[in-house]
């Protein structure tokens, strides 16, 4: 009785005489030694996997897919880049060779001028009122398209009030109210289609007289000035020419600057719209932040916190004390197998 009440104070004695002290285990001789502190060492951990500490929510951005339209208005600003570079190019090359064909005309037309003489200054009042008399009969051409139409536009006028009044007089009984609203808008119109009229026909009888004025001058001119026209038309004729390839050249440039001016402006619009859109999501960005700062602070547990307070209590101490009885039990029937010098029972207390 008395060696079995000393066990759990003093411990138990091992093969080789000395006695356990009271909270640590028995070493087993013969290599238990070694088996026996893993086993409680490794108790702690045994059946537990390594834990990696886990992401903090809030404290990482959340990913967000692409917006579509980002990649729609990149696709539309690398285009409309590529296109001005395109085309400015183009507009270099055609700048270039304008420049270079009116250089070219003003040394032929010295050289042509210097071999011709005084006779070139002697003919220039008939060729400027060729250029005026040609000029005079173009504005002609206009006004007299201005007068057909007019006179087109107040026939139909003239029609439709034709047929308004039929309309009315064929109501004798009662007036009809959109018979007579239709009688006065064709008359409205038959009104200002005589005004067009007359005013494109007072228009084309003064730039017909101006076109009749500017060719009895071409005329008289010619008669008068007929040998040095004759001897001077070489240099008119080459003049003549080169305007006429500078003018397409000049109208090949404005096409192209027209280009580059469209092509600007579509890049403007795509830059507009990646900021709108870029605006966009700083601003749900910053809501959501907004919301996230706003929200109650027990609402939304810290996984780090939760870590920390399970560490906290003796929950992760269930597996050790667990290990620490299996252990004790296997070393108990150990000493009874090799029949130990004492007989008592070893009781292992362990202070957590």
């Amino acid at each position: 009785m008395g060696d079995a009440e000393e066990g759990p104070l003093w411990g138990a004695t091992g093969g080789d005489g000395r006695r356990t002290p009271p909270g640590q285990l028995g070493m087993a001789p013969g290599g238990d030694e070694d088996e026996a502190g893993a086993t409680v060492s490794g108790g702690a951990c045994e059946g537990e996997e390594p834990r990696t500490p886990p992401k903090v929510v809030g404290e990482e951005e959340e990913e967000e897919e692409l917006d579509p339209r980002i990649q729609e208005e990149l696709e539309h600003l690398n285009q409309a880049n590529a296109e001005i570079n395109r085309v400015e190019l183009q507009l270099d090359d055609a700048r270039t060779a304008y420049r270079r064909i009116l250089s070219e005309s003003a040394r032929r037309l010295n050289a042509q001028g210097s071999q011709l003489g005084n006779c070139i200054e002697k003919a220039r009042p008939y060729y400027e009122a060729r250029r005026l008399a040609k000029e005079a009969q173009q504005e002609t051409q206009k006004a007299a398209l201005r007068y057909e139409r007019a006179v087109s536009m107040h026939n139909a006028a003239r029609e439709m009030v034709f047929v308004a009044e039929q309309g009315v007089m064929a109501d004798k009984n009662r007036l009809d109210p959109t018979w007579q609203e239709m009688l006065n808008h064709a008359t409205c119109k038959v009104n200002e289609a005589e005004e067009e009229r007359l005013r494109s026909e007072r228009e084309h009888q003064r730039v017909t007289q101006l076109c009749q004025q500017a060719e009895a001058k071409v005329q008289a001119l010619q008669k008068s000035l007929k040998r040095v026209i004759v001897k001077s038309k070489p240099y008119f004729e080459l003049k003549a020419q080169f305007n006429q390839i500078l003018e397409e050249h000049k109208a090949k440039v404005t096409a192209l600057e027209r280009l580059v001016s469209q092509a600007k402006t579509r890049y403007s619009v795509a830059l507009r719209n990646l900021e709108q859109i870029s605006e966009q999501i700083h601003a749900r960005r910053l809501q959501r932040l907004i919301v996230r700062r706003a929200s109650p602070v027990g609402a939304e547990a810290s996984p780090h916190h939760a870590g920390t307070e399970k560490f906290d209590s003796v929950e992760h101490l269930l597996g050790l004390s667990d290990a620490t009885s299996l252990n004790s039990d296997e070393l108990e029937e150990r000493e009874r197998r090799r029949g130990g010098q004492g007989h008592f029972r070893h009781h292992r207390s362990i202070s957590l």
